[in-house]
């Protein structure tokens, strides 16, 4: 008797959707497996990459360093104590650096380690984005940069030797609105509708703490309104059948914090009752940075970084890098040969490449058909013209022939004599009686 490893073909569960579920009377041990991946995982280290967008001075800078809890991106203070200049000369060469920072955009990398996880976080910071008069293409430079990521990676994936691929793809883009309290700028719109289909758009409202509670609430719900009207999409976490109640719960509430209105400080100062917390001081008390009652900052790390970043390094690369893959590899002329690895019929093989030659040749005999006609039509053209131009010549010498003949005949007329006229030579009269007797002589001798 066979053993249930070894059951008939029948019996062999098929893959796909039509696969049939069986129970195991015993532990098998596949159900290890996350924790394999885990081991693998935690040796391998992760790669993820933050790009913030926004104007200068929201706290792009600041947010990325409170967000992580250590000098990931340089602030320009720092740059400029660091490297030992005066304040006067630190503006002069800020101001000077200034307009050659907004066509290129920076990237910064830092290896961070928690728990003994291992962390490759690059910065893709945009500086000079919206600060130009004329902003109607500010989102163009980003979007290219976005692209070529995915291109890098492309080529790499169509090596021989794919052991090595490096993945700088953008997982997440933070885009900061300014604080007007309004609504979303014409900036803002076309900015996240060119770039919503590429990356894991992640709207937060830079410096909250200059808006009311009240302010907050409003600007949120117009910003969400204008985000839904004109169709952009924009990262949220999502619950599915696997989770629990208690993440579904924080998944909901996580969203409906979106967009994430975010204060940012890497100053501790001392609350009224003496605690030292991340936060700003203001005459009128402190605003700090991980209280919830005060700003989503918490919100925002939460979903980022301890509960969605698999799902945002998943989403760039099964859903925005997939699509921008077909839509390159289409561009380019591939096709998707569904009936590779698969039995085939080589009659049928022939007359369908028999087929796609008749219509390939008709196809060049008709574009050598209309390619014709255009000449013929263009050598047409061109033999009008020249008769039309050869007329016109024949008309103009014909009338300066007939103007010429007029004026000889006025002339003529203009010289005749009025005495009569031999009537076979033409010569007058009284010339023929002055003639000579001499010649008259000869004549009559002959």
């Amino acid at each position: 008797m066979r053993s249930a490893a070894s059951s008939s073909p029948a019996q062999q569960p098929a893959t796909g959707a039509g696969a049939s579920k069986k129970k195991m009377n015993g532990y098998v041990g596949f159900s290890n497996f996350p924790n394999q991946e885990h081991r693998r995982s935690v040796k391998r280290g992760f790669n993820f990459t933050l790009m913030v967008v926004g104007e200068s001075g929201l706290g792009k800078s600041t947010l990325v360093n409170t967000l992580f809890e250590s000098k990931v991106y340089p602030t320009k203070d720092s740059d400029d104590n660091g490297m030992g200049l005066s304040s006067s000369a630190a503006r002069s060469g800020g101001a000077a650096d200034a307009q050659k920072r907004t066509v290129e955009i920076t990237s910064v990398s830092a290896d961070i380690q928690e728990n003994g996880v291992k962390l490759r976080l690059s910065v893709v910071d945009t500086p000079g984005f919206g600060d130009s008069i004329n902003n109607e293409s500010a989102w163009r430079p980003i979007l290219e940069n976005i692209e070529s990521r995915f291109d890098a990676y492309l080529a790499q994936e169509n090596r021989v030797n794919r052991s090595k691929i490096v993945d700088n793809r953008v997982n997440a883009l933070l885009y900061f609105i300014k604080p007007t309290g309004h609504s979303l700028r014409a900036i803002d719109i076309e900015f996240m509708k060119q770039l919503h289909t590429r990356v894991n758009l992640i709207p937060v409202i830079a410096k909250s703490d200059t808006l009311t509670p009240r302010e907050v609430e409003l600007f949120k719900a117009r910003v969400l309104a204008d985000i839904n009207y004109h169709g952009i999409h924009i990262f949220k976490p999502v619950s599915d059948q696997y989770d629990d109640p208690e993440t579904v719960a924080d998944n909901k509430a996580i969203a409906a914090k979106i967009p994430f209105a975010i204060v940012g400080s890497e100053k501790l100062v001392d609350r009224a009752d003496g605690t030292r917390v991340r936060g700003r001081q203001y005459p009128w008390g402190v605003i700090e940075v991980e209280n919830e009652a005060h700003n989503d900052f918490v919100s925002l790390r939460q979903m980022l970084l301890r509960t969605h970043m698999e799902e945002l390094r998943d989403e760039t690369d099964v859903s925005l890098y997939e699509s921008y893959r077909t839509q390159k590899l289409l561009a380019l002329g591939h096709v998707q040969d569904n009936g590779v690895f698969r039995e085939f019929n080589p009659r049928l093989q022939l007359e369908e490449e028999e087929r796609l030659h008749a219509a390939k040749m008709t196809k060049l005999e008709a574009e050598m058909s209309a390619v014709f006609r255009q000449k013929v039509q263009e050598k047409e053209e061109k033999l009008k013209k020249s008769e039309e131009e050869l007329y016109s010549r024949h008309k103009q010498m014909k009338a300066v022939l007939e103007k010429q003949r007029r004026d000889l005949d006025e002339k003529k007329t203009s010289i005749a004599p009025s005495g009569p006229m031999h009537g076979h030579t033409g010569v007058h009269l009284d010339a023929a009686q002055r003639m000579p007797s001499k010649d008259k002589k000869k004549r009559g001798f002959f």
